[in-house]
């Protein structure tokens, strides 16, 4: 791991990350815990893709992001609205090397991780495989948030900046039932598919990734 007593130079690949904000720590959510926020849509898989790839990621979150955590307690919000398997999804094999790879003071502080506009591809990828890719503990803080109104009831609005094109996204989901990935409105039904929930059944837990 990196040393974040000092400011070691970013590879070109891990400056990349750092201005897209893909990663970005802002705020608390309702119980206290800091939030890490991760937007899909901005990160650059084509250009971090393969084994120098995943090692830039890992450098990154090892180098920026872990150091402000402080092994404290904190929630992930993973923004998944619009990912593209092909331009912004760095893939399950990637996602789960980074995991295994995180420091056990962080592994410990991860409390939940709310994956917010999740699509039918995920969620049929998780029902069918989740279990045998993740450890039980962290499939076990995995959450579906299928509205932004229900992330709310976690965060406090003033605590996480959301892309505009996702409240738009989010927006079209009202207006259009149908998009909801194969799912009726969360208004006529706040089901979840397990007991592990932090509140109301606005959300599901998750079972899947697109």
């Amino acid at each position: 791991m990196k040393n974040s007593t000092t400011s070691s130079p970013l590879t070109d690949q891990e400056q990349l990350l750092e201005n897209l904000q893909v990663f970005k720590i802002q705020g608390r959510d309702k119980r206290g815990r800091r939030i890490l926020r991760i937007v899909g849509k901005f990160f650059p898989a084509t250009e971090l893709s393969g084994a120098v790839g995943e090692e830039a990621l890992k450098g990154y979150l090892e180098g920026r992001i872990f150091p402000e955590l402080g092994g404290m307690p904190f929630c992930v919000v993973y923004v998944h609205t619009y990912v593209q398997r092909s331009d912004n999804f760095p893939g399950v094999a990637a996602l789960r090397s980074v995991y295994e790879a995180l420091p056990a003071a962080v592994r410990e502080g991860l409390q939940a991780v709310y994956f917010v506009h999740p699509g039918l591809q995920a969620r049929l990828f998780f029902a069918t495989f989740g279990r045998f890719l993740f450890s039980a503990g962290l499939y076990g803080k995995l959450r579906y948030v299928s509205r932004l109104e229900f992330l709310w009831e976690h965060m406090r609005k003033g605590e996480i900046e959301i892309p505009e094109f996702v409240h738009d996204h989010d927006e079209e989901l009202e207006h259009r039932p149908l998009m909801d990935y194969g799912l009726e409105s969360d208004h006529h039904r706040r089901a979840f598919d397990a007991p592990a929930m932090d509140s109301a059944a606005s959300m599901y837990s998750l079972r899947c990734i697109s």
